[in-house]
């Protein structure tokens, strides 16, 4: 007699693909972009520069440079399948530091009711966003 799991059970793997980890795990977006971090040198697996098809284990330390914010995450299961929030967050441990907020910067608010910002506007609004 077969055993047939429910398609909600996930089978954990010994060892999977770094890119596809970190997809599997929601910390990038798509698998591409998670091949294309691994490729510009964001990426290091326990201190080690890491290439995208570099085999991921349990215990694993990955630090990566995801969207101008430092992750610093420990392999606690490996998976090689996108699975939803509440399971890829027991897949992993975050070490990450806390995100800064920049508590100097002016907040920009225009009155209601007063229509699109004029050319002028727009101009002095990129001056104080620094663009």
């Amino acid at each position: 007699m077969r055993l047939v799991r429910p398609s909600w059970q996930h089978v954990s793997v010994e060892t999977a693909r770094l890119d596809v980890w970190l997809w599997s795990v929601r910390l990038t977006p798509t698998r591409s972009v998670a091949t294309d971090l691994c490729r510009a040198g964001r990426v290091t697996v326990n201190g080690a520069p890491a290439k995208a098809a570099m085999i991921v284990k349990v215990g694993d330390r990955i630090e990566a440079r995801i969207a101008q914010r430092q992750r610093v995450v420990e392999v606690v299961r490996v998976i090689n399948k996108r699975v939803g929030a509440p399971v890829a967050a027991e897949c992993m441990v975050d070490h990450s530091p806390p995100v800064a907020r920049d508590t100097e910067a002016p907040v920009l608010q225009r009155d209601r009711g007063t229509g699109r910002p004029t050319k002028r506007d727009r101009r002095q609004i990129d001056r104080l966003r620094g663009s």
